[in-house]
């Protein structure tokens, strides 16, 4: 698989990225033993970057993916991580209101410490504030994680969700080599200003729920196909008021598909490898993490281009905008 240079740094990420979040909790029951042989998959396909955050499973899901390297071997992997999220030790598994921020200097290096124990590495490749206090100025939060990657803790610092005033600002304090955002055909309010940002100062753009929360993978008809866990359910586009619409311009993208023998969601990650984004796709089964692989030799055309971004144009998608199982700060919205 194609890899891409992340940023400024010596970092290099295969062209998809795996999102290890679901893994642990969120999105309905897990099962390590076929999570192990999505990352064991994810290795064949020459998929190296996986994507975690102390915050998935208070820690479980880091210590799933130390497991897999563990056995694997790290030394051909990409290994990102994130902090800043509080959550109550004693709260229900999966809940979304237990949660605070703490970008500190002194938690980023206590944060640090314990993923580093929980994923058995000696330094982290990619280390992201997963959101950014307001409270506190982003060039301290950011000069304590610098501290971190003189100390050979930490390779390279990325961001996630924030605004282009506090980029520039933290990449002028210390360059951010990533920014991960939600991007998608179903979310592109980052095509605004974040993007070009990114562009122009040379950081790497990561979009995370890549496939629009799972609906442009094509599987999703109801929102009974979902676990009566899954969080999504709370989704907007998932609500009685937006799903059909927004079914059909899945239909939209299906069509696209099927004119090259793919899927919905090939088409939908194809579209962003166009851009030079990273996807980064979660998953915990193996035959989807196959078909996402499969977007890598995906070659949309100008036609094609022009097709979904006047079908999925933004203000097309019904309840669209920032949702979110982690707290979104006001600078973030």
């Amino acid at each position: 698989m194609k890899t891409v240079r992340l940023g400024r740094s010596d970092l290099e990420s295969s062209a998809l990225g795996l999102g290890c979040m679901g893994m642990s909790e969120f999105y309905g029951d897990a099962d390590e033993a076929e999570s192990q042989a999505v990352l064991d998959r994810a290795a064949e396909l020459g998929i190296t970057h996986l994507d975690t955050s102390d915050l998935y499973g208070r820690g479980a899901n880091e210590e799933l993916v130390g497991r897999f390297l563990a056995r694997h071997g790290r030394d051909d992997m990409l290994i990102a991580t994130k902090f800043g999220i509080l959550r109550d030790p004693d709260g229900p598994v999966g809940s979304t209101y237990d949660r605070v921020l703490d970008n500190s200097p002194a938690h980023a290096r206590a944060a640090c410490e314990a993923s580093l124990k929980r994923l058995k590495v000696e330094a982290i490749d990619l280390y992201y504030v997963h959101r950014h206090d307001p409270a506190m100025a982003i060039e301290e939060v950011v000069g304590g994680l610098a501290d971190l990657v003189r100390e050979g803790k930490i390779r390279a610092i990325g961001l996630s969700e924030v605004s282009v005033k506090t980029l520039r600002r933290a990449n002028a304090e210390y360059p951010i080599a990533a920014l991960q955002s939600e991007y998608s055909l179903f979310a592109r309010e980052v095509e605004e200003d974040v993007l070009p940002t990114c562009r122009e100062l040379g950081i790497t753009f990561l979009a995370y729920s890549p496939l629009g929360r799972g609906i442009l993978g094509g599987q999703i008809r109801s929102v009974d196909d979902l676990a009566p866990d899954d969080l999504r359910r709370n989704a907007p586009i998932f609500s009685a008021a937006h799903l059909p619409g927004n079914l059909a311009l899945v239909d939209r993208v299906r069509t696209i598909a099927n004119r090259h023998g793919a899927t919905p969601g090939q088409v939908a990650l194809a579209w962003l490898l166009a851009q030079d984004v990273v996807p980064i796709a979660g998953t915990k089964r193996v035959r989807y993490l196959e078909e996402n692989a499969g977007a890598a030799t995906l070659t949309l055309d100008a036609e094609d281009c022009r097709a979904l971004d006047q079908a999925l144009a933004p203000g097309a998608v019904g309840g669209a905008g920032k949702w979110s199982t982690v707290p979104q700060p006001a600078e973030a919205r």
